[in-house]
């Protein structure tokens, strides 16, 4: 029924209503039916423990549903076969952790700078290095914002649920498609291996992949549309038009400029631009108890479940406190958080890592409220007891 209803949506290029369905649905599993849904047909990838199980569903479903599986030998050659994929036609997806992520880093770079679509899956585990494969993390948050090197921006999206994990498989492809970039779905094993019922939504939005309406010899595919920051429509090679996929800085046309200040700086504006400039229509998070709340406990991924009951906990105390969930963790919602600050006394921020993005949102806050990072190191969950206990110490 999935396959049917992704093959007619890609065909209308609208939403398609689909018959809403309860299952029991483990989190790499909804990635990947999700991933088929938004027309992913295209799958590169090298085993790695905790994601290894999203490259095994994809080889097992991709064929059935017309796509094409690849097992490369390295997570460079992955990454750089999802480039050619992209640009062949076809909606491309890998899945890695933290140490394929550091080999993937050279061909995000080359995929940002070519302006080309696709999903990229990080399923967190501890590190440095090979650090403990079995345990989540959210050590890799920066990472994926600044590991590749250069000024560019990136998407990175958050789940932290299965039901999270379908619905923002898709809207990672659709922002890949609209804003013609790599997304992150940033995961952690927790969220990977969870089994908990999943709705697939009565109507889902897919992004189709959208052709060049110009005549090939007036065709720019590099060139954004006139008043806009976002990139025209992506030609697939053999289609008549000449595009060039160059990893050296170029022109509109895809031609090498290599030397000219004009066109690199006209270039790394357009990157940045694109996605900086439309942060307020990228960015998402959710309010949970927000209306009277003093105190806001700003959480994404696998955090935010015990955040929850910590907030209800601290309720009972007398103690108003709410949750902001964070959907989209880059490009930065600077502006939500500096409202938030603007509306609490104190912003608690629990992580699986040594506080990385705390120092975002105490950036953005600019000494508006108090923010607090609660860090969560080697593969050990938060407890609700956990933030229940940062809660209670700002609230004094």
């Amino acid at each position: 029924m999935y396959f049917l209803a992704s093959c007619l949506v890609r065909i209308l290029g609208r939403s398609f209503p689909l018959k809403k369905e309860k299952k029991l649905m483990i989190g790499y599993d909804a990635v990947t039916d999700a991933a088929i849904l938004a027309g992913c047909r295209f799958f590169a990838g090298y085993p790695i423990t905790p994601a290894t199980e999203i490259a095994e569903r994809m080889a097992e479903k991709l064929p059935k549903s017309g796509g094409i599986f690849l097992q490369m030998e390295d997570e460079l050659a992955s990454i750089n076969s999802l480039i050619g994929a992209s640009w062949a036609g076809f909606k491309a997806m890998t899945a890695t952790s933290g140490p394929g992520l550091s080999l993937m880093m050279e061909g995000l770079g080359y995929a940002v700078l070519s302006e080309t679509p696709m999903v990229i899956v990080d399923v967190q585990r501890v590190g440095p290095s090979t650090g403990m494969v079995t345990y989540p993390s959210q050590g890799d948050v920066c990472q994926v914002r600044w590991g590749s090197h250069g000024d560019y921006s990136i998407i990175a999206i958050a789940p932290a649920s299965v039901q999270d994990s379908f619905d923002y498989t898709i809207m990672a492809f659709n922002y890949a498609e609209l804003y013609r970039t790599p997304v992150i779905l940033l995961m952690d094993e927790v969220i990977a291996h969870l089994r908990e019922p999943l709705i697939v939504r009565e109507d889902v939005e897919i992004v189709k992949r959208k052709r060049p309406s110009m005549p090939p010899e007036e065709f720019m595919p590099f060139m954004p549309k006139p008043g806009e920051y976002v990139q025209r429509e992506m030609p697939a090679l053999g289609e008549g038009y000449k595009v060039i996929v160059e990893s050296t800085m170029h022109d509109e046309l895809g031609y090498r400029e290599s030397e000219s200040h004009e066109v690199g700086s006209r270039t790394i504006a357009r990157l940045w631009n694109k996605i900086e400039k439309n942060v307020e229509k990228i960015a998402k998070e959710e309010f949970y108890f927000m209306e009277d709340a003093e105190i806001a406990v700003v959480s994404y991924g696998c955090p935010f479940r015990s955040a929850i009951n910590a907030a209800k906990t601290a309720r009972k105390e007398g103690i108003n406190v709410g949750v902001v969930k964070m959907i989209t963790i880059w490009p930065f919602h600077d502006s939500m958080i500096e409202k938030l600050a603007e509306k609490v006394k104190a912003i608690v921020v629990p992580e699986m890592n040594m506080s990385k993005i705390v120092r975002e949102v105490a950036r953005a806050a600019k000494g508006k409220a108090k923010v607090l990072g609660v860090p969560k190191l080697a593969g050990q969950m938060h407890t609700p007891e956990d933030i229940l206990v940062a809660i209670r110490s700002v609230a004094r």
